[in-house]
């Protein structure tokens, strides 16, 4: 009975954790859509202004826009608190790893044979080389 009931909780987070997943996919996917459309008026605002700013001001701007890159490469580097989606991969990867990975990566790649050919061949290294992938960022 046991047994049962840890199936049963894993298979429910399982489809909980798929099914979020699925969500914040099609959610990211309409934000892309959305954001198509308007950021070429305002690109159009934007080229507008710059051409009629002077040569000192267009300096000015293009040293605050490397500022504010290199701020959010420092952000990225130092590695902000992970999102929930990150905790649920993590959960996801201790019992199916190549399923985390599939999620993470969104396409079935490289990364994702080389998790299901070490789960397949040897559990640990599967789970390891998962973690890997999706808290290495990279």
């Amino acid at each position: 009975m046991k047994k049962f009931s840890l199936w049963s909780l894993l298979f429910v987070l399982m489809v909980t954790s798929t099914t979020s997943f699925a969500a914040f996919s099609v959610s990211k996917k309409t934000e892309t859509t959305t954001t198509t459309t308007e950021p070429s008026v305002n690109i159009q605002e934007a080229m507008k202004t710059l051409g009629s700013m002077s040569k000192s001001e267009k300096r000015e701007k293009v040293k605050e826009a490397k500022k504010a890159i290199k701020q959010f490469k420092e952000d990225k580097s130092n590695g902000a608190a992970p999102s929930t989606n990150t905790l649920l991969l993590v959960i996801l990867a201790l019992f199916i790893p190549p399923l985390a990975v599939y999620l993470h990566e969104g396409e079935i790649n490289n990364r994702f044979w080389i998790s299901l050919v070490l789960t397949l061949l040897f559990f640990v290294p599967g789970v390891i080389y998962s973690l890997i992938v999706i808290l290495g960022g990279a």
